[in-house]
């Protein structure tokens, strides 16, 4: 005969003891234990095991996002590649990404943006900036729409040649940098190197 549920005791950090026959279980999450429909006399018969496994596998992809967030913001792709790569289920893996778009904990506009302007402060050109955010799994349209948000890469290469000189070594740096070819030319159109300006600055 399965097992009955005979208590449940709320622990700290967001955890339930459940006790089976009079026993303690094990430690499950509060919200695997309100969705899964535990209750004290309900007997873990198998669909009930069946839907408390599959709320502790979302529990666990939740948990594993979350943690993956804490350093720094992240794209959907970013994350379903880490819980791929940790080897949580499919349905788990969409539903906890969901969840968290859903608390907009994760939005790959908000990352793009924010991404795009950090690297622009950087001192990066648009290529390289797309290439990024690109790698990091953002749409396409998400990534011109961040770009769109910056200054236009033209002053942006403009300032960064009055600061370190008109040449060839700071045309070389722009291009390093991922700045298009007419960008580099128009910036560095606009300065002499006797201007006062170090080549090698």
């Amino acid at each position: 005969m399965p097992p009955v549920v005979t208590a449940l005791r709320e622990k700290p950090r967001g955890r339930v003891e459940v006790d089976l026959d009079g026993a303690p279980w094990r430690l499950v999450p509060t919200d695997a234990v309100v969705r899964s429909g535990l209750a004290i006399g309900r007997t873990l018969d198998r669909p009930t095991a069946r839907a408390l496994g599959r709320e502790l596998r979302r529990a666990d992809a939740l948990a594993r996002a979350g943690r993956a967030l804490r350093p720094r913001d992240r794209s959907r792709q970013a994350l379903e590649d880490r819980l791929t790569r940790a080897g949580v289920p499919v349905l788990a893996r969409t539903e906890a990404l969901e969840t968290l778009e859903r608390v907009g904990l994760v939005d790959d506009a908000r990352v793009a943006a924010t991404r795009a302007s950090l690297l622009a402060e950087r001192g990066f050109g648009d290529a390289a900036i797309r290439h990024d955010l690109e790698r990091e799994g953002i749409d396409a349209e998400l990534v011109e729409e961040a770009l769109g948000g910056l200054e236009p890469e033209r002053d942006r290469a403009s300032a960064l040649v009055e600061r370190r000189g008109a040449g060839p070594r700071t045309a070389r740096w722009l291009a390093g940098k991922g700045f298009e070819a007419a960008t580099v030319e128009d910036a560095l159109g606009g300065f002499e190197p006797g201007d006062g300006f170090a080549d090698d600055a």
